[in-house]
């Protein structure tokens, strides 16, 4: 057996959907945790195998010589290509993380068997490029989170009704053709992505799903992955890209705004998520390879940077609970390294120099400024106040007065393997961004929507 003749793409898919079989008969937290913990491990592996393959050309597509699903569908399903190959273990990463970083006192309250169910469906989706499959895919992905609203009793309607326009817009845009299909298109696309007007279910998420659940749900960007792999393909007027463009704008400014004045820190984390998310959505629009290679690159970037920063308000939330902005609180002399892992992360994810997200940022700048100065400066508006926003959560969280605490706060190993997984992918990611950025440039010219400004 041969390198090519492994399937390791379908292999780090099957392998969460194998132990969230398993994980589910098991009654123990702890020992379901540590089950987890090895799936994930395993399927992130199994990814990171494959990309390397794919980028050293041994297995061309990202799959095996000997591919099973052909012959049970009569058609290829999964693939890697230049979009998807990084994505892949990006999101591999980001469940095992997020097993990793649990603490026992919340292992009771979460369901690792959803939570590797749900990876195996979207690391399905990140290697899915046929319209259908994919669509059957997101619409699959959107169900998880009903599931445990349910479980906990928490409301559902906000969730329900938007996830049923997503999916009502969906299916209608699969089902025509033309300009009538983009246009649904782009509706599905906004409505996943939690553009502003039916941002609502990102917040209510967060409010009422475990952080896990929330967090796994929204960070992948999944809208615009639905973007490229649906919306630009189909024939599409100008009016829809531009569409997409100026309500994804309007959205990064907007949230960006409503982060600096939260007093909640779930709710926090959630607008800057979404404006993050939406900057994204931006560059896909510009149509230059500047912009569009930046945001590729921020993609990632906020993958792991926004990531790593809601998992450390996770492991605060473990301790203190529910966080809350109004007053200081001084966590830090009980919680230094969470402190100096919520400054790493929120810097990166705004672009701050010597992190992953500063030569991302300054591409979709550089890009937006090119395009369209009107847009460019609504791309630095946004991130001057997230910035401000990042910054004025680490201080509220962690300086005033000492929190005196009756038990030992000090970080756990396993949360210390998650920091310092977190601190080397966004520092080696800023100190050397080449191999990134020459994968979403790669991305960026295959893309359809470049149109090459003279003299590129």
């Amino acid at each position: 057996m041969t390198f090519a003749s492994i399937p390791w793409l379908e292999l780090a898919i099957a392998v969460p959907l194998v132990g969230a079989v398993v994980v589910s008969r098991l009654r123990d937290p702890l020992s379901a945790s540590r089950w987890s913990l090895t799936f994930t491990g395993l399927a992130l592996a199994c990814s990171i195998v494959a990309w390397i393959g794919f980028l050293l050309g041994l297995t061309p597509d990202g799959s095996s010589t000997q591919d099973i699903l052909p012959r049970l569908f009569g058609r290829k399903v999964l693939l890697l290509d230049v979009l998807s190959a990084p994505l892949v273990p990006l999101v591999a990463l980001l469940h095992f993380l997020t097993v990793l970083g649990t603490a026992r006192t919340k292992m009771s309250r979460i369901s690792f068997s959803r939570i590797l169910a749900g990876e195996a469906i979207r690391l399905a989706t990140f290697a899915c490029a046929v319209p259908f499959d994919l669509s059957v895919l997101l619409i699959l992905g959107v169900l998880l989170p009903y599931f445990e609203l349910r479980e906990r009793q928490r409301p559902t309607r906000v969730y329900l009704i938007h996830m049923g326009m997503f999916v009502g817009l969906l299916v209608v845009g699969l089902a025509t053709s033309g300009e009538v299909s983009a246009a649904f298109l782009m509706g599905a696309v906004l409505v996943r992505s939690g553009t502003i007007l039916v941002h609502v279910w990102v917040t209510d998420l967060f409010e009422n799903a475990s952080f896990a659940t929330a967090l796994l749900a929204v960070v992948p960007i999944t809208g615009m992955y639905a973007a490229l792999r649906l919306v630009l393909p189909v024939p599409a007027p100008n009016w829809v890209l531009q569409g997409i463009g100026a309500a994804s704008m309007i959205t990064a400014v907007y949230a960006a705004g409503m982060a600096v004045i939260q007093t909640d820190a779930r709710r926090f984390f959630a607008f800057v998520l979404l404006s993050h998310s939406s900057l994204v959505l931006v560059g896909m629009e510009l149509h230059t390879i500047i912009s569009l290679t930046g945001a590729l690159a921020l993609w990632g970037s906020v993958i792991v940077s926004i990531g790593g920063f809601g998992l450390t308000l996770r492991a605060l939330e473990a301790r203190y609970g529910r966080l809350s902005l109004t007053d200081f609180c001084g966590l830090y002399a009980t919680s230094p390294a969470l402190a100096v892992c919520f400054l790493l992360t929120g810097l990166a994810s705004v672009g701050f120099p010597g992190t992953s997200g500063f030569v991302a940022a300054e591409l979709l700048v550089d890009g937006a400024v090119s395009a369209n100065p009107v847009v460019g400066f609504a791309v630095i508006v946004t991130a001057a106040l997230n910035g401000v926003a990042v910054l004025r959560a680490y201080f509220l969280l962690f300086t005033g007065a000492r929190h005196q605490a009756s038990v030992p706060l000090r970080i756990t190993i396993r949360e210390r393997v998650a920091v310092l997984t977190l601190t080397a992918l966004i520092l080696g990611g800023g100190f050397f961004p080449q191999v990134f950025i020459a994968s979403s440039h790669r991305a960026a010219e295959a893309s359809a929507i470049v149109t090459r400004a003279p003299g590129e």
